[in-house]
């Protein structure tokens, strides 16, 4: 314990939180050198995303790419990210808190907080390919420990003592850098001996998330620091939709008046066992979904609802962005999540770019049985807050939240065009698509890409 904190202040004797700000302090010429690290500016980061855009942006380009805001969760928008960073990396990724399934349901239980597990996923996705040192840091990141409980937990010691074979190739900024959050984890689980913490099934990289925001504190901070960690680009913006050190827990209300506690248990309850998520062949929901809304994590009373506010940021991107994008997903867990909170639906109906609806290509639990109007309906509710306190009400038509559908070709949900017509949509344009085997109808993801360039050009 003695040689891991002092291994931890020697790393992080660089960086210091004050306040939410980020300041990286140039090191003596005797300490280590971090040669890309903290590459966009070298002595001062503000956790204010616009301006790190701003200051990351490239003077010389005469016409800027367009900028978008993406609502989405952790895997429905993952697969064409790669293509996107072809035509714009400007995007602010705004996504969800509260998923309680998986490594990030022990890392809640035990440590609590905000699910981080589609925040790491998303930055995963836009870290940087180009060396093979920063292969080998997404590799590392990405890993996760075998599903037996026993070999989980041998082989976490491997990596958070720095003998696995997962440290090859990262060189020793990095991997002091990253060991040091790993270990501050440890320290935090071992701290809790009355809650044994299940590596089985863990992931590295929301171990490393969950240890940088524990020590500072602070989303925002563990999220700019992954950031850096993985090199993602600076005008690529991973926000959380709501900033907060709390535990989160998403509710719905079924139309037959069931509350339903918890995003796992909407969208793909697993009886708590560690298994692979098949969310188009769950058992069906006893009746269709009418809201989405916060609850207290306190306690067992399932009508307690609590209005967190909006990440200030997600506010300021959404005033400015070129396009506005629902990504295919989960509809009910993934992306109204996002909708319902104040002010996002008054900032959406009083912009006039392109505000985009990417329909999905299979059903799943939450929407069996819906046409493609349903998926407007739901989102227009989201936003108006249709079924919630009458007192903060918003009474906007669907067409001032969507005025484009993009379609999967020969998906499975039903497109109405005479329902759509009706609530303001008429631009509704098909996309050539995939099938894949275990997710179904899927967009192809060079074909999305090319079409949302042309919508914004």
């Amino acid at each position: 314990e003695r040689n891991a904190s002092f291994c931890f202040s020697s790393v992080m004797a660089e960086i210091c939180f004050f306040g939410g700000l980020v300041h990286y302090k140039a090191p003596s010429p005797s300490s280590l050198h971090y040669p890309s690290l903290f590459r966009c500016k070298p002595h001062h980061y503000s956790l204010m995303s616009a301006s790190i855009s701003a200051e990351c942006h490239s003077s010389s380009s005469t016409v800027d790419p367009p900028s978008l805001l993406v609502f989405s969760g952790g895997t429905g928008f993952n697969g064409v990210v790669e293509e996107l960073k072809k035509i714009t990396t400007r995007v602010a990724h705004v996504l969800p808190v509260s998923d309680d399934g998986g490594s990030t349901a022990e890392i809640v239980r035990v440590l609590g907080g905000p699910a981080v597990g589609d925040i790491r996923s998303r930055c995963l996705r836009l870290s940087d390919e180009s060396t093979s040192e920063a292969l080998a840091v997404r590799r590392l990141l990405g890993h996760r420990l075998p599903i037996d409980a026993h070999n989980a937990k041998k082989d976490w010691y491997d990596i958070v003592e720095g003998n696995h074979s997962l440290w090859d190739g990262v060189s020793r900024p990095y991997r002091e850098t990253i060991r040091a959050f790993l270990i501050y984890f440890q320290n935090e689980i071992l701290r809790r001996p009355n809650d044994s913490f299940c590596f089985a099934n863990g992931s590295i990289g929301n171990f490393f998330f969950a240890g940088a925001r524990i020590f500072f504190q602070s989303l925002d901070a563990a999220i700019f620091l992954f950031s850096r960690v993985s090199e993602i680009p600076c005008d690529s913006l991973v926000l959380p939709v709501i900033s907060t050190n709390d535990r989160l827990t998403l509710g719905c209300e079924l139309q037959d008046g069931t509350i339903i506690r918890g995003q796992n248990e909407i969208s793909h309850p697993t009886n708590g066992t560690i298994q692979t998520v098949d969310k188009r062949h769950s058992s069906t929901l006893p009746s269709k979904i009418k809201r989405v809304f916060y609850m207290s994590s306190e306690g067992n009373n399932l009508l307690h609802e609590v209005f967190p506010p909006v990440n200030p940021t997600v506010l300021d991107q959404l005033r400015s962005v070129d396009c506005i994008v629902y990504a295919m997903g989960s509809l009910f867990t993934s992306i109204c999540p996002s909708l319902v909170l104040l002010g996002v639906g008054e900032i959406i109906s009083s912009r006039s770019c392109r505000k985009v609806l990417l329909l999905n290509g299979s059903q799943d639990r939450e929407t069996s049985g819906f046409t493609a109007s349903c998926f407007v309906t739901a989102i227009a509710d989201a936003l108006n807050r249709t079924h919630g306190d009458p007192n903060i009400r918003l009474k906007n038509p669907p067409g001032y939240y969507i005025n484009t559908l993009l379609v999967p070709k020969d998906g499975d949900i039903a497109v109405d065009f005479k329902q759509l017509s009706e609530q303001g949509i008429s631009d509704v344009r098909v996309v050539e698509s995939v099938r894949d085997p275990k997710h179904g109808v899927l967009f192809n993801p060079s074909s999305l890409i090319n079409t949302l360039a042309s919508l914004v050009e």
